[in-house]
């Protein structure tokens, strides 16, 4: 065996579609593109995005609406119920990324009152709810709030 006598696989090699050569090719008369309309002109076709004359999709669409803010704050909230089942002296968003609390990149924390505290905790964030205070406070704990409200 050697380069002379290499063949293509069977079925892996097509002829060249010859169109426009004469009716009894198949493909005479139109050339394969059907009689009227225009896809069967030289030239013929639509631009991307044409729907046939139906308003396109790009136009439908609103332009410049709305605002979005570049920085947008994002929150990560705990209730009292984690706080106690944590086991922490002190709570604050940096103990709560070391443990892995939360996965994605939060800029804040947020303390809500639901569930019961028991034991003595100092809890820095940004926010805490009315409730939240009150009940740290009953336990004996302490709240300090972070560069917020």
């Amino acid at each position: 065996m050697d380069l002379s006598n290499l063949k293509p696989y069977a079925g892996s090699k097509m002829k060249k579609k010859r169109v426009g050569r004469g009716e009894s090719s198949g493909l005479g008369k139109t050339a394969g593109r059907g009689r009227k309309g225009a896809q069967s002109r030289s030239g013929g076709g639509v631009k991307p995005g044409f729907e046939g004359g139906q308003t396109p999709l790009y136009k439908r669409l609103p332009k410049l609406k709305g605002f979005k803010a570049l920085e947008k704050k994002s929150y990560v909230i705990i209730n009292l119920s984690e706080i106690e089942r944590l086991g922490e002296e002190t709570i604050n968003i940096d103990i709560l990324k070391n443990i892995k609390y939360f996965s994605k990149n939060v800029s804040e924390l947020k303390v809500l009152g639901v569930g019961n505290l028991s034991k003595k905790v100092t809890v820095q964030a940004h926010y805490f709810s009315q409730k939240a205070i009150e009940s740290i406070k009953l336990a004996g704990g302490s709240v300090e709030v972070v560069n917020g409200k």
